[in-house]
C-alpha cells in the first residue's frame, strides 16, 4: 500500500505562533519592562507639570496618559519585527524559515500580526496601570482601537524593513535611535502641537506618528489638535507606502537570500 503523498498548507500559523511565543517566553522584558517605563515616564512629567490644562479642560495627567500608551505600543511593535529579524539573520536561523511553504505576504502577515499583538498587549498593559492615577474617559473606542491597530502595523512593517536593511545589531539601532525615537518623541506625546512655535507646529505635521498619536488620543476625549478623519486618512496611506516597500523587500529576497 503506497503512502499518500505528502500536503504541505501554509506556514502562516506556525510563523505566527512562532513570533508570538518568542517574546511572551521573555514577557518580564518585553511587555513589564516597557510598562515600568511609562509609569516612571508618568510620575516625572505628570509631576513637574501638575496642574496644567490641556485643551482649556483635562489635567495634564490625564492628557500623557494616552500618549504615553500609544508611544509604549509603537515602540514595541516595531522591536518585535526588527529584534526578529536581525536574530535571524545574525545566528543564520532565518533559512529556516526561509525554507518553509510560506508566501512573501504570509511571511509580512505573520511579522506584522505578531508585532501588532505584542504592542496592543504592551499597551493594554500601561493604560491599566496609568489610568489608576488618573482614569481617562474613553469616547469614542472604536478610534482607540483603530489607530492602536494602525499604529501597530505600521511599526511592525517598519520594523520589518528595519530588520531587512540591517546586517548588524548597531545598524538597528541605528534606525531606531535617529528615526523612530525622534519621530515617537517629536510627535505630541507629552505637548500639544498647538503649544509650539508656528514653525515647529509645521514641521510636526509631516511627522506621520503625530497623526497616529493624535487620532488615538481623540478616541479618549473627543478633542484632538487636528480632525480625527485627517489623521485617519494620512495613517492609512502611510500605512500602504510602509507595507507595499516591506513587501517588495522581501518579495526580491533583499538581503536575505544569498
Amino acid at each position: 500500500m503506497k503512502n499518500p503523498p505528502l500536503k504541505y498548507g501554509s506556514g502562516f500559523p506556525a510563523l505566527l505562533r512562532k513570533e508570538v511565543k518568542r517574546f511572551y517566553k521573555v514577557g518580564f522584558q518585553t511587555v513589564a519592562a516597557p510598562v515600568l517605563t511609562a509609569i516612571l515616564y508618568l510620575m516625572i512629567f505628570g509631576h513637574v507639570l501638575e496642574g496644567r490644562e490641556m485643551y482649556g479642560r483635562l489635567s495634564y495627567t490625564a492628557f500623557l496618559i494616552p500618549g504615553l500608551v500609544m508611544m509604549s505600543l509603537l515602540q514595541n511593535a516595531f522591536a518585535n519585527t526588527s529584534s526578529s529579524l536581525i536574530q535571524s539573520k545574525v545566528t543564520g536561523n532565518l533559512v529556516f524559515v526561509l525554507l518553509a511553504p510560506l508566501s512573501h505576504f504570509e511571511f509580512y502577515a505573520a511579522y506584522v500580526l505578531a508585532a501588532v499583538f505584542r504592542g496592543v498587549v504592551v499597551g493594554l498593559g500601561v493604560f491599566l496601570i496609568t489610568a489608576w492615577y488618573s482614569p481617562p474617559a474613553l469616547e469614542y473606542p472604536l478610534w482607540i482601537l483603530t489607530f492602536a491597530f494602525l499604529g501597530a502595523a505600521i511599526l511592525g512593517s517598519l520594523g520589518l524593513i528595519a530588520g531587512i536593511w540591517a546586517d548588524k545589531y548597531d545598524q538597528l539601532a541605528a534606525f531606531q535611535n535617529f528615526l523612530i525615537m525622534p519621530a515617537t518623541m517629536l510627535s505630541g506625546v507629552f505637548y500639544s502641537i498647538h503649544s509650539l512655535p508656528a514653525a515647529w507646529q509645521v514641521v510636526s505635521h509631516f511627522n506621520p506618528f503625530f497623526y497616529m498619536i493624535d487620532g488615538f488620543r481623540y478616541g479618549f476625549f473627543g478633542v484632538s489638535d487636528i480632525s480625527p478623519w485627517n489623521s485617519l486618512a494620512i495613517v492609512l496611506c502611510f500605512l500602504v507606502v510602509v507595507s507595499a516597500i516591506a513587501l517588495r523587500m522581501l518579495k526580491m529576497g533583499y538581503k536575505l537570500r544569498h
